[in-house]
């Protein structure tokens, strides 16, 4: 009987397992295991990031009566205090180098508009994760959280690059020491990245960037474009940021800059800052716009993954875990782009999460009236008529 694979198996069919078994002995992770290794480790998160399942016990229960299917990709149903045990001790930068490596293998698509090329949007985002784990992360305005710092591509509908902190560090603290920076790329970002030193750096790796202005940062203008009358953009001027900072610093981006001023849906007046002198001032605010995405990105996050609870205590267990969550999300969208009709991302996870251990092909799933496949029997012989005298 041909064997049909599960649903979390249709997941994780083009997952990278080489370069998860060259981490595992990069990071000495199997190293002082006994019997429950990295891969059983790293199959309980996955499924618990799919199932959401909510608690060890329930993740425990849900997993017992299948490890048949878990022993066909290598794990097992573990024990309780054996997957505790791993989530306190195993390190969580496993799973941080691997979400990496998967980003890094789940290529963008390759057409892409010309406005669209090489977009990275950035913003950060608090993630509530409970009172228990107040021990780790500070109080933030009587909400325990901690803050996910996020480069996303708009073109792959991907994240490039992630990196969590406490609640209060600030995000220009956090694109300063952990953000990459990609040298010749587009960075859109909003005031919470408003520091001159940082867009000096990115001026000097070959970026363009494009963000907000304050209110009480004036620029010195040296030449003023024409705007077409009516239309979006209200003004589009060259400039120089203030020479002096608030404590008498030299300010440090003393390049020419383009405020270009824009007037949303809403009838907001906003004040765009940016390096690009060349492009139209249309696109300027087209690319402001795309910072969008990253919002509804966290949005489908926090509203889908649910990242709001966890296994264990630990700051190991609590990092594994959010990284393994992006794995999940990572892995969905893979599927997503792997069937033959367009279906919303948030619609796939349900089909997963509703049936993660059923063997029946996700596309049947999708989309139910859709004609089974025909099937792979032996033709029937042929009647053989007797001849008549």
């Amino acid at each position: 009987m041909r064997h049909q694979p599960t649903l979390l198996e249709q997941t994780v069919e083009h997952f990278c397992w080489d370069r998860f078994d060259r981490l595992v002995r990069q990071h000495g992770a199997d190293d002082a295991q006994r019997g429950f290794t990295s891969r059983h480790h790293f199959l309980a998160l996955l499924a618990e990031a799919l199932g959401s399942y909510g608690s060890l016990r329930k993740l425990i229960a849900a997993l017992a009566p299948n490890s048949g299917a878990l022993r066909l990709l290598g794990g097992k149903a573990p024990a309780r205090s054996t997957l505790s045990d791993a989530m306190r001790d195993r390190p969580a930068a496993l799973f941080f180098d691997l979400l990496q490596a998967l980003l890094g293998y789940a290529h963008a698509p390759k057409t892409r508009q010309a406005l669209r090329e090489a977009v990275r949007l950035i913003d950060a985002t608090h993630l509530g994760l409970g009172a228990r784990m107040e021990r780790w992360f500070d109080l933030h305005k009587g909400t325990v959280a901690a803050k996910l710092h996020v480069v996303y591509d708009p073109a792959a509908q991907r994240p490039t690059y992630f990196a969590l902190t406490k609640a209060r560090i600030n995000d220009i603290t956090a694109a300063k020491c952990l953000l990459p920076i990609e040298p010749g790329a587009t960075y859109v970002f909003d005031m919470g990245y408003y520091n001159f030193a940082w867009w000096a750096r990115l001026v000097e790796r070959g970026c363009t960037f494009v963000t907000r202005l304050k209110s009480n940062t004036s620029l010195r203008a040296t030449e003023r474009r024409e705007v077409t009358p009516g239309g979006t953009v209200i003004a589009d001027q060259l400039g120089y940021l203030p020479e002096r900072l608030a404590s008498q610093r030299h300010n440090p981006f003393d390049q020419t800059g383009r405020e270009v001023t824009i007037r949303i849906d809403n009838g907001k007046i906003l004040r765009l800052f940016t390096n690009d002198l060349t492009s139209p001032a249309e696109e300027i605010a087209a690319l402001y716009k795309e910072r969008w995405q990253i919002e509804l990105f966290f949005k489908w996050v926090k509203q889908n993954l649910r990242i709001n609870k966890f296994l264990a205590t630990s700051e190991n267990a609590i990092r594994a875990q959010i990284a393994v969550s992006f794995i999940a999300y990572i892995l969905v969208r893979m599927v997503q782009t792997a069937q033959d009709k367009s279906h919303a991302a948030s619609n796939v996870l349900a089909i997963i999460r509703a049936h993660l251990f059923v063997r029946r092909p996700i596309a049947e799933m999708l989309d139910p009236r859709r004609p089974p496949p025909p099937k792979c029997n032996q033709p029937a012989a042929q009647m053989v008529l007797p001849v008549s005298n």
